[in-house]
């Protein structure tokens, strides 16, 4: 009879726990209504596809701290950023996984990936979230650690983490190629990570090209500043005085550059010679947001009359 006493308790706790959990992710989502990106576990998959790590490392077994377990690879649906259930049907497992908790039997280590800093849920959701809802720091883990030279922190979106990637390969470009000293141009932005390495390879072409011509090998820095009095600058140049940016609200210069160079050499294949400026305004008349028109064409109309008086 005391015994099942003993188990109804268990299993009353148990129930009683998961109903807190759900309570507690409840109020996090209402907490998070206007930005619903903070209340949401990282996905392992988007995480991986946006740093591209280069190789995986077998750590074996440790102790992690569950503080640092910020995402799943296929449950992150069912999980809040907290790890609280944000689904009633998780309750049976989730409440088995309690209850073990609640009578101290020893279950086998999770599995997690590791990058960043910072640990993502191969195997033990329930355990992981059951253990933040019962206030535990550290969890015994079997460990895959991939490499990146991003740092993750606990708190970041998926948005943040892709503009952390952007600023450290913004960084590497600028160390290795100097382009803000030999340009004076600091401001070359990018909505999107991998354009430094575009930009890097228009260079080289643009450096082929003027080799073409003489008998000496150009330096790098001198193919640079050629491509950015030449190319680049004269195709900012045009987004400025056409005002495409107001057409692709959320980009930047940089970017409209990438996408009307690649544009221009689609129309010059098409129809041979193509002016700059025409591809320019086609680019933005067949891919910008119609919204953006009025207010473009509305600049257009105060610089000519700035200009003309």
């Amino acid at each position: 009879m005391n015994i099942d006493v003993e188990i109804n308790a268990v299993t009353q706790q148990a129930s009683s726990d998961f109903t807190r959990a759900r309570g507690k992710a409840i109020l996090s989502q209402l907490a998070h209504f206007l930005n619903n990106d903070r209340n949401k576990l990282l996905s392992f998959h988007d995480v991986k596809d946006i740093l591209k790590p280069r190789n995986e490392v077998y750590r074996g077994n440790q102790t992690v701290p569950i503080k640092l377990i910020v995402g799943s690879e296929g449950r992150y649906h069912d999980f809040n950023k907290y790890f609280l259930p944000n689904r009633e049907h998780l309750r049976h497992r989730w409440q088995r996984v309690d209850e073990a908790h609640i009578k101290d039997v020893i279950l086998p280590p999770i599995q997690l990936y590791e990058i960043g800093g910072v640990y993502f849920v191969r195997d033990g959701n329930h355990r992981v979230s059951v253990s933040k809802m019962q206030d535990v720091e550290f969890i015994d883990a079997e460990v895959i650690s991939l490499t990146t030279e991003i740092n993750i922190k606990p708190s970041m979106t998926t948005d943040e983490l892709r503009d952390a990637l952007i600023i450290y390969e913004k960084s590497i470009f600028y160390n290795e190629t100097f382009y803000g000293d030999l340009t004076e141009d600091w401001d070359m932005n990018f909505s999107s990570p991998g354009r430094y390495d575009v930009i890097y390879n228009h260079i080289l072409v643009h450096k082929y090209y003027l080799n073409e011509s003489t008998e000496e090998e150009i330096p790098y820095n001198d193919a640079l500043v050629s491509w950015y009095n030449n190319v680049y600058y004269p195709i900012i140049a045009i987004i400025r005085e056409q005002w495409l940016l107001a057409n692709f609200p959320g980009r930047t210069e940089a970017d409209l550059y990438v996408w009307i160079v690649k544009h221009w050499d689609f129309l010059k294949k098409k129809y041979g010679v193509y002016p700059l400026s025409k591809a320019a305004w086609d680019f933005s008349r067949k891919y910008g947001q119609s919204q953006g028109s009025s207010l473009r064409l509305l600049a257009l109309l105060v610089n000519r009359i700035l200009k003309f008086g």
